[in-house]
C-alpha cells in the first residue's frame, strides 16, 4: 500500500459537522425573549435544558445581574484600553477576591483560550519539553503547538496513562530542564478526572516534572471556596504547578484565571504574556459579575450550592444505574456521556430527545473518536428532580428505538467504547440475505470472486491464494496475516456484496512524518514492536484497488452494508485490532455519507495510476500518442539508456538473485519512512519465483553482469491486468540510468507484448507515471478507531 497523504484536519471536521448541521443537532439558534437556565427554546419549542455548563446556576443569580447592570451604567459597555497600560477600576477588587479564594496570586485573562496562548509560551522555556494528555482541551494543545517554532519538543501520551507518562519523563530527563505535563482537571466530554494525586506524587519523584492543569470544568461545584477539582485533591498549589480556572461556566460571569504560586514565574507572565498584554480587557459588566460571584465563593453559601448540585448528580447516577444505558464513565462530576457509537445513531437519538422535550449536547468528532459519538448530558441546579427522572425515562425508551432505526444494537455500542457487555452480539443472519464469511479463498468459488473483488490488482483468486500461503507460518508475527472473505447473496443467489478483509500488525507511525518515524525507529532497535498495533483493513498491506464489490442497484444494498459493518466490528474485536481501515475508494464515491454516519472519517490517499491498453497495440504506437513533452522526456531519460542496459523478463529467480532483489526492495522501503512498514519476509520473494503468475523485469548495468540495479515485481491478473506490485532500486545508479523511469517503460512494453488490456500502476510517483501516459485518479480511505491518539501518531489528524 502506498503512502497516505497528511490529512486536512479542517476538511474532516467540516465533513462531520456538516452532517450534524444537516441533521439539525448542531449550530442551532436558541429562541425566546428570556432565558432562565431551566428551559431553552429551540425551533419554537421549550425544552428542558440538560446542556448547560453553568452547573451552579450562578449566571442567573440576581446579585451577579445587578452588579453587571450597575457596572455598565457607571463604566459603559467596555473599557477600550490594554490592561498593560491601565486597568478598569473594578479589576483590583476582582483580583483581590479571587486571590483570596486560592490563597495565591492570580492573573485574570479574557478567556481560557487567550490565557493559554499568553501563559504557555511565557512559562515554557526553550530548554523545556511539553507532554500533553491526549484528551487535554484543544485550547491547551493549540497554545502548546506555538512552541514548535522554538524547537520545544511536544509529545503526547494516551489519556491518563501514567506509565506512558513516566517513560516520556525518563526519555527527556537528560536533555531537558523542565518537563511540563498538561492535562484537564475534569474532562469536558466524559466528565472523568485527571489522576491529580498520582501526578503530584510523580512530580515529587521527578523534580523536573511541572504540572499544568486546565480545570475550567471542575470550577465552583467542588473544592474549598469553589476553587475546583484540582485544588480539592491537592489542597495547596506547589511551585511546580500552574492552574487555570474559569470565571465563566459555573462561575457565572466571563473570563478565566491563572493561579501561580511561583513568584518569579508569576511576575514574568503578568509583565508580558502575549495576548495578556495586547488583548482588550474584560468588559466592566463581566468584571463586576465575577466579583459578585467571588464574594459568594468566599462565604459558606458556596457549600450549600455545591451540596444542592451534588444531590441532583447522585439522583441522576442512581437512575441511570437502574437502566441499560451505556454510561461511559461513572463519576460524581456534573458531566455524563451516554454512548451511541455511530454518528447516525447519535443524530437520531438527539432528535428523539428534543421531540420529547429535552435539550442535550451531541458529543462528536474531534472531541471524541467518530465511532465514540454519544450524548453529553450536564446536570445543573436548574434541573428539577422530576425533570431528571423524565430525561432518564426518555433515554431508556428512545435509545433502543434509535439503535433499531439505524441498524445497530447495544452490544455494538458497548463494544465501541470497550465496555463489558451483557448483551448478545447482533445476529448476522438476515431473512432475505445469505451471509457467508470464510477465512480462506479456497472456500470461495473462483468465478464469483474473479468477477467481483478480484477484477483488479493482485486480489484475484490465485493472487489471494498466493498471499494466504506467503503470509502464514512465518517466524515474525508482523508477517502472519489473517484473511476473511465476506459474500452476501440475495434469495435468488445474486451477489449483492463481496469484500476482502485482513488483519495484520502495523507500525503506529506508519503514516506519520519522516522525522517522527526516525525517532521511533531508534527505539525499535532495542524494542522492535514499540508502538505497533493490529489493524483490520479492507484489502491488505500488499493489495491496492477496490476491495469492495457492491451491487449499487440492488434493493437490499443497504441491508448488506449494515451486515458488513456488524461483521467488521466483530472481526475487530476477535482479532484484537485497534483500527479499521476501508480502502481504496474514488473521490466521488457514493458511500461517503454512509461510511461517515457509521463512524468512519475520510482521509486522502495518494493518487492511483493506471493505463488502459488497446488490444494488439504496439509500444511504438503507444509512445507516439504521448504528448510532445512526454516524448522528449522518453527519448532523453529512457530511450537514450535502454541500449546500454541489459533488460530481461524472467519468471524464476535463483537463490543469489532472490537475495539481490529483496535487498533492492528493502532499499526502497527504508528510503520511504513516510510509509513506515515492516520488511516482507524472504518467503515472499521465494514464492514469487515459484508462482507462474509472477515475473520480474530485471535491469543490469552491463551485459552479462551479475549485479541487478533495478527490478519490477509484476503480477498477471487473470482478468488481463498487469500489476507492477513492488519495485527495487539501486540508489547508487538511480540517476545515472534513470532506473525507475526505465522500469515503468519496460512494464508498459511488457504488458503490450502480453496483449493485456490494463496496467494497475498503483499509488505514489504519480508525476513520473503521468509522463508515460498513466491516468491519475484520487483515492480515499475511511478510518475508524476508538483512539484518536493513534490517528495523530499516524499523521491522519492534527491535535484536536
Amino acid at each position: 500500500m502506498a503512502k497516505i497523504k497528511q490529512n486536512n484536519f479542517l476538511d474532516t471536521v467540516n465533513d462531520v459537522f456538516t452532517d450534524a448541521i444537516d441533521e439539525g443537532v448542531l449550530h442551532l439558534y436558541a429562541d425566546g425573549e428570556t432565558f432562565t437556565g431551566r428551559t431553552i427554546g429551540v425551533n419554537n419549542r421549550k425544552l428542558f435544558h440538560f446542556g448547560t455548563t453553568g452547573y451552579l446556576g450562578l449566571e442567573q443569580d440576581s446579585r451577579l445581574k445587578e452588579a453587571a447592570i450597575s457596572a455598565i451604567r457607571r463604566y459603559g459597555t467596555q473599557y477600550p484600553l490594554s490592561k498593560s497600560y491601565i486597568s478598569n477600576p473594578l479589576y483590583r477588587q476582582l483580583e483581590e477576591k479571587v486571590s483570596e479564594m486560592y490563597g495565591n496570586p492570580v492573573v485574570i485573562t479574557k478567556n481560557s483560550t487567550l490565557g493559554h496562548l499568553g501563559v504557555i509560551p511565557s512559562a515554557v522555556k526553550d530548554e523545556d519539553a511539553i507532554i500533553l494528555d491526549h484528551q487535554v482541551h484543544w485550547s491547551v494543545q493549540s497554545a502548546a503547538k506555538v512552541l514548535k517554532t522554538r524547537s520545544v519538543p511536544i509529545d503526547m501520551v494516551r489519556h491518563n496513562d501514567l506509565n506512558m507518562l513516566e517513560d516520556k519523563i525518563k526519555a527527556y530527563s537528560n536533555s531537558r530542564k523542565k518537563i511540563w505535563y498538561m492535562a484537564d482537571g475534569i474532562y469536558s466530554m466524559y466528565g472523568d478526572y485527571a489522576p491529580v494525586k498520582e501526578l503530584k506524587a510523580l512530580s515529587l519523584k521527578y523534580p523536573q516534572l511541572h504540572l499544568y492543569f486546565d480545570d475550567v470544568h471542575g470550577m465552583s461545584w467542588i473544592g474549598k471556596n469553589g476553587t475546583g477539582y484540582v485544588m480539592s485533591e491537592i489542597n495547596e498549589l506547589s511551585e511546580n504547578m500552574l492552574l487555570f480556572g474559569t470565571l465563566s461556566k459555573t462561575f457565572g460571569a466571563s473570563g478565566s484565571v491563572l493561579v501561580c504560586s511561583n513568584k518569579k514565574m508569576y511576575n514574568e507572565i503578568k509583565t508580558f504574556g502575549g495576548p495578556l498584554t495586547f488583548s482588550a480587557q474584560l468588559e466592566p459588566a463581566s468584571v463586576a459579575a465575577a466579583t459578585a460571584s467571588a464574594e459568594i465563593h468566599l462565604t459558606p453559601e458556596i457549600y450549600e450550592l455545591q451540596n444542592d448540585l451534588k444531590k441532583r448528580i447522585q439522583y441522576f447516577n442512581e437512575l441511570v444505574h437502574q437502566t441499560d444505558l451505556p454510561l461511559i464513565d461513572k463519576n460524581n462530576s456534573p458531566v455524563f456521556f451516554i454512548g451511541t457509537g455511530t454518528p447516525t445513531t447519535g443524530y437520531n437519538f438527539v432528535n428523539r430527545l428534543m421531540k420529547e422535550g429535552f435539550y442535550v449536547n451531541l458529543g462528536l468528532f474531534p472531541a471524541v473518536p467518530v465511532k465514540n459519538t454519544g450524548v453529553r448530558i450536564t446536570i445543573s441546579r436548574h434541573n428539577q428532580m422530576q425533570e431528571i427522572k423524565a430525561l432518564v425515562d426518555a433515554m431508556q425508551y428512545h435509545l433502543p428505538k434509535a439503535l433499531e432505526e439505524t441498524h445497530t444494537d447495544l452490544n455494538r455500542v458497548y463494544q465501541a467504547f470497550k465496555l463489558e457487555s451483557k448483551f448478545k452480539p447482533e445476529n448476522l443472519t438476515h431473512e432475505n440475505l445469505t451471509i457467508r464469511l470464510e477465512n480462506s479463498i479456497s472456500n470461495i468459488d473462483k468465478l464469483t470472486w474473479n468477477t467481483s473483488v478480484g477484477k483488479n490488482g493482485i486480489q484475484d483468486w490465485d493472487g489471494m491464494n498466493f498471499l494466504e500461503d506467503t503470509f502464514s507460518d512465518n517466524e515474525l508475527k508482523e508477517n502472519n496475516w489473517s484473511f476473511w472473505y465476506l459474500l452476501i447473496h440475495d434469495q435468488k443467489n445474486q451477489l449483492v456484496l463481496a469484500v476482502l478483509i485482513s488483519s495484520s500488525l502495523w507500525k503506529d507511525d506508519m503514516l506519520a512524518n519522516t522525522i517522527a518515524s526516525k525517532t521511533i525507529e531508534e527505539k525499535r532497535l532495542t524494542d522492535p514492536y514499540y508502538m505497533t498495533s493490529k489493524v483490520l483493513s479492507l484489502g491488505c498491506l500488499f493489495t491496492e484497488g477496490n476491495h469492495l464489490y457492491l451491487d449499487n442497484k440492488h434493493p437490499l444494498k443497504n441491508d448488506a452494508l449494515n451486515k458488513l459493518m456488524a461483521t467488521l466490528e466483530q472481526l475487530e474485536k476477535d482479532s484484537n485490532s485497534k483500527m479499521v481501515t476501508l480502502r481504496d475508494f474514488n473521490e466521488d464515491d457514493r458511500l461517503h455519507s454512509y461510511f461517515q454516519g457509521q463512524g468512519y472519517f475520510r482521509v486522502q490517499m495518494p493518487n492511483s495510476c493506471s493505463i488502459s491498453l488497446r488490444r494488439n497495440d504496439s509500444i511504438e504506437h503507444y509512445i507516439s500518442e504521448l504528448s510532445s513533452r512526454s516524448r522528449k522526456h522518453f527519448r532523453k531519460d529512457i530511450l537514450a539508456h535502454e541500449s546500454s542496459l541489459e533488460i530481461s523478463v524472467i519468471s524464476e529467480l535463483d537463490k543469489a538473485q532472490i537475495i539481490q532483489v529483496k535487498k533492492l526492495y528493502d532499499n526502497v522501503r527504508k528510503n520511504n519512512l513516510g510509509l513506515n512498514t515492516f520488511s516482507y519476509p524472504a518467503k515472499l520473494f521465494e514464492n514469487m519465483s515459484k508462482n507462474p503468475n509472477w515475473e520480474f523485469i530485471i535491469i543490469k548495468a552491463a551485459i552479462n553482469s551479475k549485479d541487478i540495479i533495478g527490478v519490477m515485481f509484476c503480477y498477471k491478473n487473470k482478468n488481463h491486468i498487469y500489476v507492477p506490485s513492488l519495485v527495487g532500486l539501486d540508489y547508487d545508479n538511480l540517476l545515472t540510468y534513470h532506473i525507475y523511469r526505465q522500469l515503468l517503460y519496460q512494464t508498459i512494453k511488457r504488458a503490450i507484448n502480453l496483449n493485456f488490456e490494463h496496467i494497475d500502476l498503483g499509488m505514489t510517483a504519480a508525476f513520473e507515471k503521468r509522463k508515460l501516459g498513466a491516468i491519475v485518479e484520487e483515492k480515499h480511505a475511511y478510518i475508524q478507531t476508538s483512539d484518536n491518539y493513534t490517528l495523530e501518531l499516524m499523521g491522519l489528524l492534527e491535535c484536536k
